[in-house]
């Protein structure tokens, strides 16, 4: 493959962002397969916004011939008090979490952080020589990665969370490291400390936040910060469409879901269909009764945008046609689930307070 379609490939959607885009190609000329990595916290049930936007994004490096990684940050989970910060149902959870992405990306190594950090000294040594570089301050302004704000009150322990995350580019993925928008801090930090280290520099790579299924947060006019707060959450199970969930649950959410007539941007359900529905299809079929239009086929989500802010796409129709597709996609990963060996690992989430 050449160098151009590894490219095309790496910057294709969900990708929002590649910070570095002359440094990849020069990576992809001299490393036919770079290291990658990309983190998750383990909480509670996967959704699309994670297992999907992220997995595709997997799939597309691997295809690259990037070497992948997921790694599951157990430690990180602890410090954010991720489960109650129960420590036995973080590591119980995160076994449902390396089944689904094994499932969803396999192509992938999956790394559980304390198998990464046990024993390792020169990590922990890594750890300090990076923080000595780094201010309070910065560290304070790299906790959005926590979905934390500097407003909060906050742990001396969740201080140590943004110096580990860069120090796990480092030892997971010093070529790629990947992550939502959401990540973006972290990652500049990497490339403005490593090289005073004397550390490879990272070209980060940050995919687009699929928006829970409510109305957007009011009263934040930054943009950016307005889509962190919007984004698909398992704290609020409303929003969001698991990857367990039934094909009456959810239809019933997106039938709830904010969906304004004639405004396609900030709308959860037109991002469902561009990001999601048009990346497995290259048709989307809109069925409605004759009197409103009949059955169309859509061949991009261009067209349907131009026909939803025209009027010519009523909400409803749309929640319900958007409904029987998710639904079909989500099939093959829900029922894999419901094997019983697979359905005890969804128990420990009963037991468990799902918090942001």
């Amino acid at each position: 493959m050449d160098t151009e379609r590894k490219i095309e490939l790496v910057k294709r959607p969900p990708t929002e962002e590649v910070i570095g885009e002359e440094e990849l190609k020069e990576l992809f000329e001299t490393n036919e397969h770079p290291e990658h990595y990309i983190g998750f916290e383990i909480s509670g049930y996967l959704h699309l916004g994670t297992l999907f936007m992220s997995g595709m994004k997997i799939n597309d490096l691997a295809e690259a011939g990037v070497n992948v990684k997921v790694f599951l940050a157990d430690w990180h989970s602890f410090l954010n008090k991720k489960l109650g910060g129960d420590w036995e149902s973080i590591i119980k959870a995160s076994e449902y979490y390396r089944e689904a992405f094994k499932f969803f990306c396999p192509k992938a190594k999956i790394i559980l952080g304390s198998k990464l950090y046990e024993g390792n000294d020169e990590y922990w040594r890594d750890l300090v020589r990076l923080s000595s570089h780094i201010t309070l301050n910065r560290v304070l302004r790299t906790i959005t990665i926590m979905g934390r704000s500097m407003r909060e009150t906050l742990s001396f322990a969740q201080l140590i969370y943004p110096p580990m995350q860069a120090v796990d580019v480092r030892y997971l993925g010093n070529d790629i490291p990947h992550g939502g928008t959401d990540q973006r801090k972290i990652h500049v930090l990497c490339r403005e400390v490593f090289p005073k280290l004397g550390w490879h520099k990272p070209i980060p790579l940050h995919h687009h936040l699929l928006p829970g299924l409510a109305p957007p947060p009011k009263g934040i006019k930054d943009k950016r910060e307005r889509i962190l707060a919007a984004k698909m959450s398992k704290s609020k199970p409303w929003t969001a469409i698991f990857i367990h969930d039934t094909e009456k649950e959810i239809r019933h959410k997106l039938l709830k879901a904010y969906c304004p007539p004639r405004i396609a941007e900030e709308n959860p359900v037109m991002e469902i269909v561009k990001y999601i529905i048009f990346r497995y299809n290259d048709t989307f079929v809109l069925e409605r009764d004759p009197k409103y239009g009949g059955t169309k086929e859509y061949h991009s989500y261009s067209e349907v945008e131009n026909d939803y802010i025209n009027g010519l796409i009523h909400p409803q129709d749309l929640k319900i046609n958007v409904a029987r597709e998710i639904n079909r996609l989500v099939e093959p990963i829900r029922k894999y689930f419901e094997t019983p060996s697979k359905k005890k690992l969804l128990e420990v989430f009963r037991s468990v307070t799902i918090t942001r």
